[in-house]
């Protein structure tokens, strides 16, 4: 019914938190902690784009089955009292539970990755010597 709403929300707060690290970034110049506040930044660039595209994909396919109406209170599962809770139990249960995966899921991407950057350097480094 309004799953999609947390991971919009955790989208939507990644994104401000993302653009202050950002910023603070690029004020500090081109010190090695702005380097990796911008390495941050990227990173979380990853997880915005998973939880946007993911919410508005279901978003649309809550707007597809009548879910999400085009005139107030813009979901029907606030029109009565039975279905507004049953609509915070989907939120509580399914929506924490995606928002939950997907960040597990980049999580383990980035685990991933850095250990065949490290495999990568060290075979690298083998190589020279």
């Amino acid at each position: 019914m309004a799953c999609f709403i947390v991971p919009t929300v955790e989208a939507a707060a990644l994104t401000v938190a993302k653009k202050h690290i950002a910023k603070k970034a690029e004020a500090g110049g081109s010190t090695e902690g702005a380097q990796r506040s911008l390495d941050l930044v990227r990173k979380l660039t990853w997880l915005t784009n998973l939880l946007w595209g993911g919410a508005v994909l279901l978003a649309f396919e809550h707007l597809w089955h009548g879910e999400v109406i085009p005139f107030f209170p813009f979901l029907s599962a606030l029109t009565e009292r039975s279905t507004t809770q049953q609509m915070l139990f989907e939120m509580g249960t399914v929506g924490v539970g995606m928002a939950l995966l997907v960040t597990v899921v980049w999580g383990v991407g980035l685990a991933l990755i850095r250990a065949t950057e490290r495999r990568n350097r060290v075979a690298t480094e083998a190589n020279a010597a």
